[in-house]
């Protein structure tokens, strides 16, 4: 019974009762209409008040008391009748004096009366609040009308991670710094830090070999010597609505400049600033028609990701400066599918970005980056991109994503100077992490007057990049809130040409003792817990194995964890997400790697993340 309602019913039916005994013969009672009171109990049955058989023994009752009170009156008439007789006779009567008519009201107690109010009041008080505090949320109440609009309208993010980051090398590894960045058959094998090399390729202190012996901890990446690091990353991203569908943002993150695929700042630089650079500026659009359904969406300046991928191919911290679209066909409109469902952060777990799309459509994304401005224009390097692809809700909120993608990088791969020119010198990298094949664009053969390096000066990637990328993600719901997300993910480059490169480079490719093409890449993954970590207690777990050959992706931009970045790398993944409030979290994950070709290069790799948020 409703608490509000049981007080009252209970003051009727003692009211009723209270009169009833009070009723004596001779007081006067006003009669109610037994259909009224009927109709009044089988409202409060209708209403979930009474139960039936309470309401049929209130009926039951009422029509007792009726009875008892209609045979009490008809003796107290026929007494009166009695007593007129005799007095007309002039007999005593022993009746009492007439005192008129009286009539009888129920009495209820105070402390009755205290509860009823006490009861009401409580209830109202907090259907009470309820109302208020949504109506505060919804129209924005503390907000002083004297602000512009476009106050309301931005909408902050803030995000910050410390990251624990262990390192711990084989003991077998070869090169290093140790061994000159020789393998034991005395082969080139580093690894270099071809960046740093290629800094000086143009100076007295130019070539790989000069700088392997006066610079080796700058030349050659550490491959020996277990490290800690600590790491820190800082977001701050504001988003505004300008008009309807139109959205403009501007994120700021610690950043290395030199860096695209991390905004991570090492700890150690005690006295200097760190540094602090836009990460995302950006405007968006998005259609919506009446029913609110999304047809497409266009992005321009430096965006997110709007590629359905992995990190096989993206790195999660990449931001693309460029423009893009996205056209979506929707199905299954006019059913109630979609009713109360609401799609996931897309990047909500780590490496995984199920794109920028709406459940039960197909669509066609199209997108054009430029990667670096060259003086020349017809030189500049550029990223064209286009994915189509299918998301459909398939059963509950179980979910299924597929797409096949197209990348291809343009003039992006090294061009062999001429004799006594640096015509091509553009054509060295602006940045690399490690793994692709490397050829020299000038050496002692080119004869620039600088380079007298047998093995090269100034380096760049042997191969083209024209990469096919097939994804599949099922986000099964069955257990919902707990989620099972199995993603495969397949990458082939097409623009390696071995004969090209033995023609136009006389060395060859100077970091693997043959030049044949290693071009495929692939990862298997599963996901098991929460979607998204949002409140204390929730949790995922995630298991990935991962194989991606030396030239199968452009490895600037592929994940910057795995094999501590790069490429020629296979092994596994493990990790694990746990709440600790609605605004922290902990990112564990361990990762076993080893070098596919070459000699060997083993790491593990240990990441502990503390994250926080609004």
């Amino acid at each position: 019974m409703n608490t509000a309602i049981k007080p009252l019913v209970l003051l009727l039916i003692g009211g009723a009762t209270t009169a009833a005994q009070a009723a004596a013969p001779g007081d006067e009672v006003i009669p109610v209409k037994k259909s009224t009171l009927v109709n009044l109990v089988d409202l409060l049955v209708q209403r979930g008040v009474l139960k039936p058989d309470e309401g049929q023994g209130l009926v039951r009752a009422a029509e007792q008391e009726a009875a008892e009170t209609q045979a009490a009156q008809v003796k107290s008439n026929e007494a009166k009748a009695a007593t007129s007789t005799a007095e007309d006779a002039g007999e005593p009567g022993n009746s009492a004096p007439k005192t008129g008519k009286t009539k009888h009201v129920g009495y209820v107690p105070e402390f009755v009366k205290k509860e009823i109010r006490d009861q009401v009041r409580a209830e109202l008080k907090a259907e009470v609040l309820q109302d208020v505090k949504q109506d505060a949320k919804t129209e924005g109440w503390g907000i002083p009308a004297a602000l512009p609009e476009w106050v309301a309208a931005i909408h902050p993010s803030f995000d910050m991670r410390v990251r624990f980051a262990d390192e711990f090398y084989g003991k077998e590894n070869a090169g290093g710094i140790a061994n000159a960045g020789l393998d034991a058959a005395g082969n080139f094998f580093g690894p270099y830090n071809w960046l740093a090399i290629n800094r000086l390729a143009n100076s007295p202190q130019g070539g790989l070999q000069r700088q392997v012996s006066q610079n080796p901890n700058e030349a050659i990446v550490n491959n020996q010597i277990d490290r800690l690091r600590l790491r820190e990353r800082f977001r701050l991203g504001f988003e505004a609505n300008l008009s309807d569908g139109l959205k403009a943002g501007v994120r700021f993150a610690t950043s290395n400049l030199n860096n695209p695929v991390s905004n991570d700042q090492t700890l150690g630089n005690t006295g200097q600033s760190y540094q602090f650079a836009i990460d995302r500026a950006y405007l968006r659009y998005d259609y919506l028609d009446e029913r609110k359904t999304s047809w497409f969406s266009l992005y321009a300046g430096r965006i997110i990701n709007p590629f359905l991928s992995t990190d096989v191919v993206f790195d999660p911290d990449l931001s693309f400066e460029g423009v893009a679209g996205s056209v979506r066909f929707p199905f299954n409109r006019g059913t109630s599918k979609l009713a109360g469902y609401k799609a996931p952060n897309p990047t909500a777990r780590f490496g995984i970005n199920q794109g920028q799309q709406t459940p039960d459509s197909l669509f066609l994304t199209l997108g054009v980056f430029p990667l670096q401005d060259i003086d020349v224009s017809v030189n500049d390097k550029w990223l064209y991109a286009g994915q189509v692809g299918a998301d459909w809700l398939v059963w509950h909120d179980s979910r299924l994503n597929l797409a096949a993608s197209y990348y291809e990088f343009q003039n992006v791969n090294a061009r062999r100077n001429p004799i006594g020119s640096h015509v091509y010198d553009w054509t060295a990298p602006q940045f690399v992490q490690k793994g692709n094949s490397m050829v020299a664009i000038t050496d002692d053969q080119t004869l620039n007057g600088v380079c007298d390096d047998t093995v090269g000066c100034l380096f760049g990637l042997a191969s083209r990049f024209k990469v096919f990328n097939a994804t599949a993600m099922f986000d099964y719901a069955g257990f919902d809130p707990v989620h099972v997300l199995l993603t495969a993910d397949y990458a082939k480059n097409l623009g390696y040409n071995q004969q090209k490169i033995l023609t136009e480079f006389a060395n060859g490719v100077v970091n693997y003792t043959d030049s044949r093409p290693r071009t495929t890449a692939y990862q298997i993954r599963a996901d098991i817990g929460q979607v998204e970590v949002r409140h204390f207690g929730d949790w995922s777990v995630n298991l990935a194995y991962r194989y991606v050959q030396r030239d199968a992706v452009l490895d600037a931009f592929t994940d910057s964890i795995f094999h501590l970045g790069g490429t020629n790398a296979k092994g596994w993944v493990i990790g694990t997400q746990y709440g600790l409030s609605k605004y922290a979290w902990l990112n564990l994950r361990w990762l076993s790697t080893d070098a596919i070709d070459g000699p060997k290069y083993s790491i593990d790799t240990v990441n502990v993340d503390l994250n926080a948020r609004f």
